[in-house]
């Protein structure tokens, strides 16, 4: 079945969703079904389809932290180039279309309802089968996929992994170009219980023949990567060997690096989103375009560069949403994010006091997540997401106090379930000349980033 009109058809055999809102609920009631990684009813699907996934080229993102930056760093430089782009990324903070972006644009909801219905009925045989019914993701991939390769037609498809990379259901395509951003402690109840488990899954989009950039720093991860690269005939361009970035300047909306890779130097590069380790995502991004030009005919000019860094941004990651008070977003969901969010802080940031709320899921490094996060705090605020995998204010608060005595810090650790009313709390807490931080799940960060800013048709979600 592999034109347009007979799926078409076969959609409206079924029961037909009949709004954008039918179809959005349609797909998040997959949720039940959970994480399952493999690729099999992925494939399926995509054969039931025609291979729409075969006439796009992809720039494969992977990693712990970082992805959405660099997703966002690839498509405002490829977009400045006057390439059409096509970005999938997960998850998203305001909207469930944020997910499938053309140009910066999310999908109209109209085409999100027609993709799901010409989907719907092989999912529901798919669901018959010993495979069992395709997950959430899954079916949010395979949207992705006839989006871009049936409506929207992009040069270039900036492809954010999910969980992992080799079992992930993003891996059924086969790129141009694969990026690793670093490896890090999270999911490892799914993808394996050391650094060197994890980063076996991350290097598993690396593919036969496909180039892979990384920025990942430890010393035994980059071992790993090579191996794999080395295994798949790939050429790996790696931080610190192939190419190195040297900063310039850090301010709180502006900083500024040089960029050194294997075929040009650049002078000057500047960013506006916060924090020195996007630096790290930038220089990764321009390493992995620096490829395509090369190899692939990318149209690169230098110009379009600056300006497309420039211009990148990626909601809920440090970012400034109120200036009075002053509160500050950062969805450090794990001990890598919280690291990085310290780091900002202390180098870039001023202020007198920080007041700090967080919530987070249960499934998370908590206790090395908060040995980050504590130092920074006079006052931490915990508080629940509005999620079904959250974590017990009561249960944060005790592992914050007990790890407080443990490292002698003396914190203000205030416990209020409701995360209204926590966001209301740290706003009337904050004096001027203070910093107001909401930190943890992403899904806390979208509720308290659309009552901030009075969005008023939010939603959430993986």
């Amino acid at each position: 079945m592999s034109d347009f009109q007979s799926e078409a058809s076969a959609a409206g055999s079924a029961a037909s969703l009949r709004t954008y809102k039918e179809a959005a609920d349609w797909i998040n009631g997959l949720i039940p079904f959970g994480i399952r990684p493999g690729l099999e009813r992925m494939k399926l699907l995509m054969e039931r389809m025609g291979h729409p996934e075969r006439r796009l080229r992809f720039i494969h993102v992977a990693g712990t932290n970082g992805k959405g930056s660099t997703c966002a760093y690839l498509t405002s430089v490829l977009m400045a180039c006057g390439y059409d782009v096509g970005t999938f990324t997960s998850p998203y903070i305001t909207k469930f279309t944020n997910r499938f972006q053309y140009n910066g644009e999310d999908i109209p909801e109209e085409t999100l309802l027609e993709l799901a219905n010409m989907l719907k009925p092989h999912v529901e045989e798919l669901a018959a089968t010993e495979l069992g019914s395709p997950t959430m993701f899954e079916v949010s991939t395979a949207i992705a996929i006839l989006y871009f390769a049936k409506k929207t037609f992009p040069d270039y498809v900036v492809w954010e992994t999910g969980l992992g990379g080799r079992m992930d259901v993003t891996n059924i395509v086969a790129p141009a170009i694969s990026l690793i951003t670093n490896v890090g402690h999270d999911h490892m109840d799914i993808l394996g219980d050391t650094i060197e488990a994890v980063a076996r899954e991350k290097a598993g989009i690396i593919k036969p023949g496909v180039p892979v950039v990384s920025t990942a720093a430890q010393p035994e991860v980059i071992q790993i990567l090579k191996e794999k690269a080395a295994d798949s005939k790939s050429t790996l361009y790696q931080l610190g060997e192939q190419f190195h970035y040297d900063t310039l300047s850090v301010q709180e909306e502006l900083q500024s690096f040089s960029f050194h890779g294997p075929f040009r130097s650049i002078e000057l590069l500047e960013i506006t989103l916060s924090g020195v380790h996007q630096q790290t995502n930038a220089a990764l991004a321009v390493m992995a375009l620096e490829v395509l030009r090369q190899y692939n005919a990318l149209i690169l000019e230098d110009e379009d560069l600056i300006r497309g860094l420039r211009a990148a941004a990626w909601p809920g990651r440090l970012e400034m949403v109120s200036h009075k008070p002053r509160i500050l977003l950062d969805g450090a969901h794990n001990p890598e994010g919280a690291a990085a969010l310290a780091s900002t802080l202390k180098t870039t940031y001023t202020y007198n006091r920080a007041h700090v709320l967080m919530g987070m899921l249960e499934n998370k490094n908590h206790r090395e997540t908060l040995r980050h996060i504590l130092p920074i705090a006079d006052t931490l605020i915990v508080t629940e997401p509005d999620f079904r995998k959250r974590m017990s204010a009561e249960s944060l608060a005790s592992i914050a106090a007990e790890l407080a005595s443990e490292l002698g810090l003396k914190v203000n650790v205030i416990v209020e379930p409701d995360w209204r009313k926590a966001l209301d709390q740290l706003e009337q807490t904050i004096e001027d000349g203070d910093l107001g931080v909401v930190t943890g799940t992403l899904y806390l960060i979208s509720d308290a980033r659309s009552k901030l800013l009075h969005i008023m048709d939010s939603e959430k979600g993986w």
